[in-house]
């Protein structure tokens, strides 16, 4: 008798938590999977009581020893980003720190700034890294140790990724097929691909990640970071059916390569919040440079553009949450000739011809326009527009001639080359399917 009212009492509950989950999943629009997770899982908020969290993000380099085993012990920093958890508005905000940059270090010696991590630790880089970016602090780390994203690219099964050489980068239409070759037979780093779409296994991604012999050297390698990242980050979002088969083999990776102080729980509140979030949700930029010395012990070091870096440092790392470029008045736009402004127009969406359907567009509007191509990827669900120009709401301006429907772009502060100097535009926009579907010959 007491069994079966147990098993009664649980049928309810079982019974109520489904029509719970229906309910909801209902009134959301969202999956019972989906609803399940959110409707148990607190959310960040809840968890860290803020609206955003800033978080170092660092890869460490790697040697090999006499034995030609892979070592770490008091590596520097191969990657170093500082990123923005943006609780409030659901954005990710990725700033990008190039490992040469001149840093001060504790003892108050100039040197690179990845010696911080090989010193004292991800204390010590926390602290060195806070400071040369003017901000308070970091309330989280993760460091990747050696392999970690090659393990990671593995347990998926590859990546596709856009292959592209420095002027690919720079002039976004100069892909012309070049190959990117580059041998160290004591690094175990071969390098050998060419310019355009391909799968990359983790070595190969890894490889075309970490080149960096070319004139762009840093900048460029950023971006290539950036951009094998986001195909991870996608191919684990559109492909689930082959994330869950290889669920385990992930979590492996995590727990063998991955360093942070993020609790379990944290982490898959984070996740769970973040899941499903939008390519133009996430906001990727890097720190430029005004030029190069040669500090003592440490080689060619990049001295940092110290105004991009407050300028970005403000519009993605200090706001809490950030907040986008402010929109001016009718009579403060008009003041801005659009002749003055030029602008790269790159198609990030599904649609042929988008690109040039919108720079014909601008440019029958006044504005003058520079290259006009294929963006780095062709998933771009909204319209992006990134601004690198010294002219004040140079974005504004451009983002006013769109169509009223993609009116409410923000405008994200992006310097698109290694250092202004080499800048060749002052906006640019990449179309998303928002756009492109109003991208039609009449537009």
């Amino acid at each position: 008798m007491i069994k079966s009212k147990v098993v009664l009492a649980l049928a309810i509950v079982v019974v109520g938590v489904a029509a719970a989950v229906a309910g909801y999943t209902v009134v959301e629009r969202k999956s019972p999977v989906t609803a399940l997770t959110q409707m148990f899982v607190p959310t960040p908020q809840q968890i860290f009581g803020k609206s955003n969290l800033l978080v170092l993000v660092e890869g460490l380099d790697y040697d090999y020893n006499q034995k030609d085993e892979e070592y770490s012990t008091q590596s520097r920093s191969d990657v170093i980003w500082a990123v923005n958890l943006d609780l409030a508005n659901k954005r990710i905000y990725e700033l990008s720190i190039p490992r040469d940059m001149i840093a001060t270090m504790p003892n108050g010696a100039q040197s690179k700034i990845n010696a911080a991590q090989s010193e004292g630790g991800v204390k010590e880089a926390k602290s060195v890294i806070s400071k040369w970016l003017g901000i308070p602090g970091f309330d989280r780390y993760v460091v990747l140790r050696i392999d970690a994203t090659q393990a990671f690219i593995a347990a998926l099964g590859g990546v596709d990724v856009y292959v592209k050489s420095s002027d690919c980068f720079r002039y976004k239409t100069g892909c012309t097929g070049e190959s990117l070759n580059y041998d160290d037979t004591w690094g175990h780093l071969h390098i050998h691909l060419k310019e355009g779409m391909q799968h990359l296994d983790g070595p190969r991604a890894v490889g075309y990640m970490r080149f960096r012999e070319d004139w762009c050297s840093d900048p460029c390698r950023i971006m290539r970071q950036q951009q094998v990242l986001r195909a991870l980050v996608e191919e684990a979002k559109s492909n689930r059916v082959n994330t869950l088969m290889h669920i385990g083999s992930l979590l492996a990776v995590f727990r063998k390569y991955v360093e942070t102080d993020f609790t379990d729980p944290q982490i898959v509140s984070l996740v769970t919040y973040f899941q499903g979030i939008s390519p133009a949700a996430v906001v990727s930029s890097q720190v430029p440079y005004t030029g190069d010395i040669n500090l003592p012990n440490e080689g060619d070091s990049l001295v940092p553009d110290t105004q991009a870096r407050a300028k970005l440092v403000a519009a993605m790392l200090t706001a809490a949450p950030p907040m986008p470029v402010r929109s001016p008045d009718a009579m403060t736009l008009a003041a801005i000739p659009p002749s003055t402004l030029h602008v790269d127009v790159e198609n990030g969406s599904t649609v042929a011809g988008a690109a040039h359907r919108v720079a014909a567009e601008l440019k029958h509007a006044g504005f003058t326009i520079g290259d006009v191509g294929n963006a780095d990827r062709s998933d771009y669900t909204a319209t992006e527009i990134h601004e690198h120009s010294s002219v004040t709401f140079a974005g504004a301006k451009v983002r006013a001639a769109l169509p009223p429907t993609v009116k409410g772009v923000v405008v994200v502060p992006d310097p698109a080359s290694p250092s202004p100097a080499q800048a060749a535009s002052d906006v640019t926009v990449i179309v998303g399917n928002d756009l492109a579907s109003n991208a039609a010959p009449n537009l």
